[in-house]
């Protein structure tokens, strides 16, 4: 692993595409948060809300909002238009690299007719099967599972531990995480006379172009045809994608959800963390599906929900504020009997005075 190198305030700007409010000849050595931030460091305040602790912080420079040109003080700082962005490009910068030896190892045991666009990097321990193609500049961690007929493309990073099982496509620019497993057989059986009988799953996964796959990732393959991931899509840890889901271009799909078989997904889709999608469910394009929802039914394009079973996210709050009420409005309701009582009985009384 190489140390990352020095830089100044003035390169640093360069990159982000920034303007130097201060000295743009200082030298940073690292890159932090306000909390972590020391001498030497820059840190980033994402908006004005940050600014003042940002300023107030061991750091030596600061990536701050447009906004900050006449706060900074004595503190050098990097204006730019979007703080966040700067500061994951210039966390990029400072990332140590990682070293990987383009070899295989000895160790690697690799089925026939093996083909690959060359300056592979194969780890120790994994197993090959037969049939298997890389592109150009694969990387492959150790202890990792290909099966055959698997394709691997340009510059794709398959992390350790990770099992592709047979007839997986994973296409260019790939990063699959520790121990994802794609292509398992998809969940498919028919109960006939009080048995279970499994139903053959002999299609594939294919993942497009600029993916990520977060680690203990599980996708199915398809009963027939292919599980789809859509080019650009990230997948966080410990997701589940069941047998024939086709997910489009640029989703989201954050830790421990789960889409039953057939699901398909638009592009743009943001699916929130614990999420689940009932089987043969469709989610249009650019929806936002809040954290724990239970979506049972289709969903429109451009809809926002939440809540179980998924409604619109307004009506859910509203539900929920409705909620919230319910021991205040129980309270009234009993008080309100006990004043209808009272009066019930005052007018029995005054009813009984008056035939006496």
């Amino acid at each position: 692993m190489k140390e990352p190198r020095q830089r100044t305030v003035g390169e640093l700007a360069a990159v982000v595409k920034g303007r130097v409010y201060g000295d743009p000849q200082m030298v940073i050595r690292g890159i932090a948060s306000i909390d972590q931030a020391q001498n030497g460091d820059i840190t980033f305040a994402e908006s004005m809300r940050f600014f003042d602790d940002a300023v107030q912080s061991p750091a030596s420079a600061i990536i701050a909002p447009e906004s900050a040109r006449a706060e900074g003080g004595t503190k050098t700082m990097i204006q730019v238009a979007n703080p966040r962005l700067a500061f994951a490009q210039i966390l990029d910068l400072f990332a140590p690299e990682q070293y990987t030896a383009r070899e295989i190892h000895p160790s690697a045991v690799i089925g026939s007719d093996f083909r690959n666009g060359g300056n592979v990097s194969i780890g120790a321990n994994c197993v090959l099967g037969e049939n298997v193609r890389f592109g150009e500049n694969v990387i492959v961690h150790p202890l990792s599972y290909l099966g055959d007929d698997v394709e691997v493309g340009d510059n794709s990073v398959i992390g350790p531990n990770v099992t592709l099982l047979r007839g997986t496509i994973i296409g260019a620019n790939v990063v699959i995480h520790a121990g994802a497993a794609l292509g398992a057989d998809g969940f498919g059986y028919l109960t006939l006379g009080g048995k279970h009988r499994k139903v053959p799953q002999i299609g594939n996964v294919r993942v497009d172009d600029d993916v990520e796959i977060g680690a203990n990732v599980t996708i199915d393959r398809a009963r027939t045809g292919s599980t789809r991931i859509g080019r650009g899509t990230k997948i966080d840890n410990l997701v589940h994608i069941g047998h024939n889901c086709q997910i489009g271009e640029n989703c989201i799909i954050v830790a421990q959800v789960g889409l039953a078989g057939g699901v398909e997904v638009g592009e743009n889709v943001i699916i929130a963390g614990q999420s689940g999608v009932k089987e043969q469910v469709k989610i249009g394009a650019n929806t936002v599906i809040g954290a724990q929802t239970g979506v049972m039914g289709d969903i429109p394009a451009r809809a926002y929900v939440s809540g179980y079973g998924a409604r619109p996210h307004k009506e859910h709050l509203k539900t929920m504020a409705a909620v919230n009420q319910l021991p205040d409005m129980l309270k009234k309701l009993r008080e309100m009997e006990r004043r209808l009582q009272q009066l019930e009985a005052t007018d029995e009384s005054d009813a009984s005075e008056s035939e006496s």
